[in-house]
């Protein structure tokens, strides 16, 4: 069955040009392409990459935190109550107000303190902001820039299509990649827990598949092309949320302002053309549609059309930045609002407090002061 199930994936009419078959991909001594077992390579190239990130945050980011005048809050600890205790780990950890009265009851305590209580172990458990610094330390990447002629004439994206040659460039940029997203799966029970914990799944999960998928069907220059875009803007915002936990209000602002107009001109301007007009006219110039085509371009325009749900988002927040000085954007749910001591508080005046802003499609980054 599992050998039935593999010829029927791999059947070149899913993967290639009509008229193109596997026996027309195969590789000479000098010339190589895209193998699906070369994608093996990222898993311990991942495994490399949470070493590294994990002796980087000890060695260097936390200190540097330090340095930098990253000071953790101060925060009253629960008084120990095996009851209270049983009840948050095992049931909830912000019970309404009918289990608060309930428990005040069978703790003989007040409501207010039974409340209190709750309120001290939630803090409790919320991250330092040492602990955010040296994570989003860990994850600040390099924009990548390749002098390559598909990056400036579109059209050779196609040229020779699907007998394109896997340059050892585009393989070490795809390798890295996708092992920068397994490394961020790996590290994801033991990161800071934001709200959007399993959108942060879902995420990473479609980012690997598109990766994976573009490198089988050696869709590689469309997939550097987008890699690139994205990168453009994803190398601002890890500094901007470092800078906003140091309190440098005006350094932040201004990279957030970067950070707004490189996201919009990036996926509202140079993605539409490059990429979506690229794959659906110039690439029929080449070859008649088939199934990859349609998959692949399905695949992107709902990469655009999240694209416009977050730059709207981003859009509101530069609305309300040049307005009012001050910005927050978030979504909460009841039971996280109750969570917190009052409602969302900006860094100040002229501050910058970011909320939800994404760098990928359906990431939300989290900036909490």
């Amino acid at each position: 069955m599992a050998r039935s199930l593999n010829e029927w994936l791999w059947q070149h009419e899913f993967w290639l040009p009509p008229g193109i078959t596997w026996q027309d991909m195969q590789e000479s001594e000098d010339v190589h392409y895209p193998q699906p077992r070369d994608l093996l390579l990222s898993i311990p190239f991942a495994l490399i990459l949470v070493v590294i990130r994990c002796a980087f945050e000890r060695a260097i980011a936390l200190p540097l935190s330090s340095k930098l005048g990253v000071r953790d809050k101060q925060r009253p600890k629960a008084q120990p109550n095996p009851m209270l205790e049983t009840f948050y780990s095992t049931r909830c950890k912000n019970p309404e107000e009918g289990e608060l009265i309930s428990l005040a009851k069978q703790c003989d305590l007040p409501v207010r303190k039974v409340e209190r209580w709750f309120r001290c172990r939630r803090n409790t458990d919320r991250p330092s902001l040492s602990k955010k610094f040296c994570e989003n330390s860990s994850h600040i990447r390099v924009a990548f820039s390749f002098q390559k002629p598909w990056l400036w004439d579109h059209r050779e994206c196609w040229t020779g299509y699907p007998q394109q040659p896997l340059q050892p460039s585009l393989f070490w940029y795809y390798l890295l990649e996708l092992s920068f997203y397994w490394s961020l799966v790996f590290t994801l029970p033991f990161d800071v827990k934001r709200k959007d914990f399993k959108e942060q799944i879902v995420h990473h999960a479609a980012t690997i598949f598109l990766i994976s998928f573009s490198y089988c069907a050696n869709y590689i220059r469309i997939g550097t092309l987008v890699m690139v875009i994205h990168d453009a803007s994803d190398c601002f915002l890890e500094p901007t949320k470092i800078f906003n936990y140091m309190k440098w209000k005006k350094t932040c602002d201004s990279l957030f302002m970067i950070f707004s107009a490189v996201f919009l001109i990036s996926r509202l301007v140079i993605f539409p053309y490059t990429v979506l007009y690229n794959t659906y006219y110039y690439s029929m110039e080449i070859f008649q549609p088939f199934f990859g085509y349609y998959f692949m371009n399905g695949l992107l325009i709902i990469l655009q059309l999240l694209h416009v749900f977050w730059s709207c988002l981003i859009i509101h927040m530069v609305y309300k930045f040049i307005l009012q000085g001050t910005v927050w954007i978030g979504f909460y749910s009841p039971v996280h609002y109750m969570g917190r001591e009052g409602p969302p508080r900006p860094l100040g005046r002229t501050g910058v407090h970011l909320g939800w802003i994404p760098s990928c499609p359906s990431e939300i980054i989290h900036v909490h002061s």
